[in-house]
């Protein structure tokens, strides 16, 4: 969950502080729990001291079984996307953007305001384990690697720009900062970034005017001709689908929050020339999380549905979340169910086989399992989590 006006809290440099060894065929989902924010019934951030965030690193070898391989002591948070964090397409390595620092507001309370940090973990230690941190752009929100593994971007949301990280063996390293807006302009929200399937695009998510940015790849080249795409309101997450026919983005409408009126996921053909916006999907109240299967015709959209960061007494108000189901045929996409999740869910991830699908509850403190039959969900499991999971993801795009 995230607000516009909560562009801002925590940080701290962490080592791991529970795990076991991962077998070689282990195939991993990140989990990022957050245990500063929560609301009160009005609706209003409770803002909480820092030092109990976690990273878990579980092993989905067996679907609705996960296995806690690591829990690492790192600072993280629910304010933006819940793409802060990525794994590797051969799993050999993990990231996680702090997007804010929690500091003293002076009153014996606790505020939030911009990081710079991404951690790095090695996925292939025993056990995984924080091996360095890289210094990007303010606000570090959503982040996407490419598929060869050898590159990352990072959206960062205070400051119109889009962090350039290459990838070498266990050494990640900014190599560039490429500005999305001109030095001095008002605040964009860039909030989430996709890379496409064959590397050679990025689309950035820029909430706060309705747009999305593309960037052009050469190797480890990023560059932004000024090519935006008007799309729906606050547009908060973005991703691509296997094949590179199109891209669909989150179009939030609530900034961060539901507001009561249905909201929609714009479709972008990525073939075209340049890539434009051809059709929109209504999804329901508060597009957040979204994931896409690896089989190309299936996507996720998580939508928040009145929970969370909104008045209890609200008319559009609800217990819960839901999950809209989105057939995709080609250029078309198609709602084609809903399916029940917990409080506030906001990650979500496919396993790399497409077959199982995991969404964190954040106010639950849990995880839903569903198996995926086609373009049905049919629930298989509930994980109990040590914290709240603010984020999550696999090595599934």
């Amino acid at each position: 969950m995230r607000k516009l006006t909560q562009a801002i809290a925590i940080a701290a440099l962490a080592a791991p502080v529970l795990g076991l060894a991962a077998p070689a065929s282990a195939q991993y989902l990140i989990v990022g729990n957050d245990e500063k924010l929560v609301w009160d019934d009005a609706g209003k951030g409770v803002q909480k001291a820092p030092g109990n965030d976690t990273v878990m690193i579980l092993d989905i070898a067996n679907r609705t079984k996960p296995r806690t391989v690591a829990t690492l002591k790192l600072e993280n948070t629910v304010v933006g996307p819940p793409t802060n964090l990525a794994i590797t397409p051969d799993e050999h390595l993990a990231l996680v953007a702090n997007s804010l620092d929690q500091v003293s507001d002076g009153k014996g309370g606790w505020k939030p305001q911009p990081d710079d940090k991404v951690y790095v973990i090695d996925l292939k230690a025993s056990p995984p384990a924080q091996v360095g941190t890289v210094e990007v752009g303010k606000q570090p929100s959503g982040m996407a690697i490419n598929h060869t593994g050898d590159l990352a971007l990072v959206a960062n949301r205070a400051e119109n720009t889009v962090s350039v990280l290459s990838i070498n063996g266990k050494e990640v390293k900014r190599i560039d900062t490429v500005a999305v807006a001109p030095q001095g302009a008002p605040s964009e929200q860039v909030s989430a970034v996709a890379i496409s399937p064959d590397g050679k695009l990025a689309l950035v998510a820029k909430a706060a005017s309705n747009k999305v940015a593309l960037l052009k790849i050469d190797g480890q080249k990023v560059t932004y001709d000024g090519y935006d795409m008007n799309v729906g309101v606050f547009p908060y997450n973005v991703s691509t689908v296997p094949g590179g026919e199109i891209a669909i983005v989150n179009n939030n409408g609530g900034g961060g929050a539901s507001d009561g009126g249905v909201d929609t996921v714009s479709i972008i053909d990525m073939k075209a020339t340049p890539p434009r916006v051809i059709d929109y999907v209504v999804v329901g109240d508060g597009p957040e999380g979204l994931a896409v299967s690896p089989t190309g015709k299936l996507a996720v959209s998580v939508i928040l549905n009145g929970v969370g960061n909104v008045p209890k007494a609200a008319f559009f108000h609800h217990e819960h979340s839901y999950l809209s189901l989105l057939r995709i045929d080609g250029r078309k996409v198609h709602k084609v169910g809903e399916a029940e999740v917990g409080a506030l869910a906001e990650g979500v991830a496919f396993s790399p086989d497409g077959r199982y699908l995991y969404v964190g509850n954040y106010l639950d403190s849990d995880m839903t399992i569903f198996k995926v039959e086609g373009t049905k969900l049919v629930r298989a499991a509930t994980m109990k989590l040590p914290g709240h999971p603010a984020s999550l993801r696999s090595a599934v795009p």
